[in-house]
């Protein structure tokens, strides 16, 4: 799908995007940004500023179509919040097919065409290119192509990896009309009950800050243009500490502590991102407990609402002048079906809607994550509270990323070239190597057959009993059996253990609590281990107290993101596994008890970031 184009007196090609027939400076392609900004800026109607400023879920026509009333997700019908709320950023949840998601995407700008001034719409998405699916923080790959997550590449320690698979997500995000990734996620992940571990990049925050760039500079290539998708990095400044390892979306885990001292551990990485030009950076919800910067101690109060931190610490001393977008939800609960998500206002859950977002505002924020509530904020400014030149400044940051994207001159995709691209087969390819070389290696034993060789890698066509193994990867290994004790070898898939929770929405994606494996289990392994050599593959998501596996595991792997069939690859060595541990894994839930939210590792951990076993591939 092609823009309707008018040609000017001059001879150039132009989107007369607000219907008077003549190429205005902001529809000239041949301006800078900057002019073309500070044309539209005061064209805008108040209400057409505010817009700007909110971005919300919105979910796609099954179809293709767009979806004209409210959803499962999305709070109001399309056509109205896009003209009457002037809403011009969105962020999409689940996409089906190819074609569908560039039908939809293609059939949203069109409505925005009918807007006062055609501002195109901008799509931002979730990670959705691995394995994990949480409508809070990710969705899977379908038909993208399919990688580890985060955890996964860090594993593998390469820059120039991580660089490939963020130059094929921006392919695919292009081909279907996302144009903006929230993320990076370039928080530690130094407290092993966090539940949103699987998205960073590990424990250690130099490697972090090495592979955020890299993965950055996939997504927006050399500098922010027409081919490029605008990351958010996030969530600043630093979103692993959490008390317990609870997650702050979430009352009971709103609290962040430094009992280490090491907040600059967190901190490390966003100057890198800065430096090297992310369009946006998103703060968390957390509330930091007891923290000093510099001899200053910082408000208690969710760092989105927090100006020491917005505009002192990131504007001000890191010099960061591009947009800030908070995260999901700080103004209004979120009630879905019959349960609810409370507002994540933390240190000022005694506030206003209206209250919040005026402190939101002073904070330094430039745009509110997973609200559309307009009204608020023009009564904010016809009260006098906030000022139309403070708008103009968010509304300045957020048109020119629109502007360097293109997308005032090109919003549409191909639908037959959307097609092509998501999960081609070289994409795929990439993505299948990645999650098997990625596996790591923590043990493996020498085995108790004459030759005295070690486990892995594994022979094929040996008799295997297996459990949570698709039958097909199964049968690229050996021949299947129903019982340990008719088998050659045994190879179960374990999830790292996790306390399941259902009462607040959202809740049930997020694996939180304690990292033991329940007893009961254990001694079902050790069974099967009395039979056979037993391989064991732990799925880390994030930690785990893998210590009752150790006397029962002849092969004892971790892997963070890899289907079957490339598990299977990496055991028998046709893709030889080179992962290395991206965190430390934990003696006991004692050790992580003892241990401070804030500081990346432990004196004596089980196993040691960096720790993966190299097998020698007979293949």
């Amino acid at each position: 799908m092609h823009p309707v184009r008018k040609t000017s007196p001059e001879g150039v090609e132009y989107r007369d995007l607000n219907g008077n027939d003549r190429m205005d400076p902001f529809e000239d392609p041949r301006l800078s940004v900057e002019q073309r900004v500070e044309d539209l800026l005061p064209r805008l109607s108040l209400e057409e500023k505010v817009g700007l400023m909110f971005q919300t879920v919105i979910e796609a026509g099954a179809d293709g179509t767009v979806l004209e009333g409210p959803g499962a997700i999305s709070k109001s019908a399309t056509s109205d919040v896009v003209l009457r709320k002037h809403l011009t950023h969105f962020n999409v949840h689940a996409l089906d097919d190819a074609r569908m998601a560039a039908r939809w995407h293609n059939a949203l700008q069109t409505i925005a065409e009918q807007s006062p001034h055609g501002i195109p719409v901008t799509i931002s998405t979730d990670p959705r290119h691995a394995f994990i699916e949480n409508a809070g923080t990710s969705f899977a790959a379908k038909s993208f192509s399919q990688w580890p997550e985060p955890l996964g590449l860090a594993a593998l320690r390469d820059p120039e990896l991580v660089r490939e698979f963020g130059d094929i997500a921006r392919q695919e995000y292009c081909a279907v009309g996302i144009r903006a990734a929230l993320h990076p996620t370039l928080d530690l992940a130094t407290e092993p009950r966090w539940a949103r571990q699987s998205g960073t990049f590990g424990q250690d925050p130099d490697l972090v800050s090495e592979l955020a760039v890299a993965y950055l500079q996939g997504f927006q290539q050399e500098s922010l243009g027409q081919g490029s998708v605008a990351c958010t990095s996030k969530h600043f400044p630093g979103g692993g500490p959490q008390k317990d390892g609870e997650d702050a979306h979430f009352p009971y885990g709103r609290e962040q502590v430094y009992p280490g001292g090491r907040f600059a551990d967190h901190l490390k990485p966003f100057p890198p991102i800065i430096a090297a030009g992310t369009a946006a950076i998103m703060p968390y919800y957390g509330m930091p407990i007891a923290l000093e910067i510099h001899g200053e101690k910082i408000e208690e109060v969710g760092f989105g609402y927090n100006k020491q931190i917005v505009t002192g610490l990131l504007r001000g001393a890191l010099g960061y002048d591009g947009v800030v977008v908070t995260d999901w939800e700080l103004v209004n609960d979120n009630h879905v079906g019959d349960q609810v998500l409370p507002a994540r206002a933390w240190g000022v859950e005694h506030l206003s809607p209206a209250a919040r977002m005026e402190l939101i505002i002073e904070a330094g924020a430039d745009q509110f994550g997973g609200e559309e509530c307009v009204e608020l904020l023009l009564d904010l400014v016809t009260q006098g509270r906030v000022t139309e030149a403070r708008i103009d400044e968010s509304a300045r940051r957020l048109l020119t990323v629109k502007f360097r994207l293109g997308l005032f001159d090109d919003p549409f995709v191909d639908e037959d070239m959307a097609a092509e691209t998501l999960g081609r087969k070289d994409f795929r390819a990439a993505g299948y190597a990645a999650q098997a070389r990625s596996v790591t290696v923590l043990v493996n034993r020498a085995s108790e057959s004459a030759s005295g060789s070690s486990v892995l890698p594994l022979t094929k066509g040996l008799r295997v009993y297996a459990e949570n193994v698709s039958p097909e990867a199964v049968a690229a290994l050996g021949v299947a059996v129903a019982r340990p004790e008719d088998a050659e070898v045994a190879l179960v898939r374990l999830p790292a253990p996790f306390e399941p929770r259902s009462d607040l929405f959202l809740e049930s994606w997020f694996h939180q609590g304690s990292l033991d494996f329940p007893p009961g289990l254990v001694a079902r392994l050790a069974r099967i281990a009395a039979q056979c050599p037993l391989v064991v593959d732990v799925v880390l998501d994030r930690a785990a107290v893998v210590t009752p596996l150790l006397p029962m595991a002849s092969a004892l792997v971790g892997s963070y993101g890899t289907n079957d069939e490339a598990l299977v690859d990496a055991l028998t060595g046709v893709i030889s596994p080179e992962g290395r541990l991206p965190f430390d894994l934990p003696r006991s839930m004692e050790q992580v008890r003892r241990h401070g939210e804030d500081v990346p590792g432990y004196d004596d951990p089980l196993f040691a970031f960096g720790h993966g076993l190299l097998i020698i591939s007979t293949v």
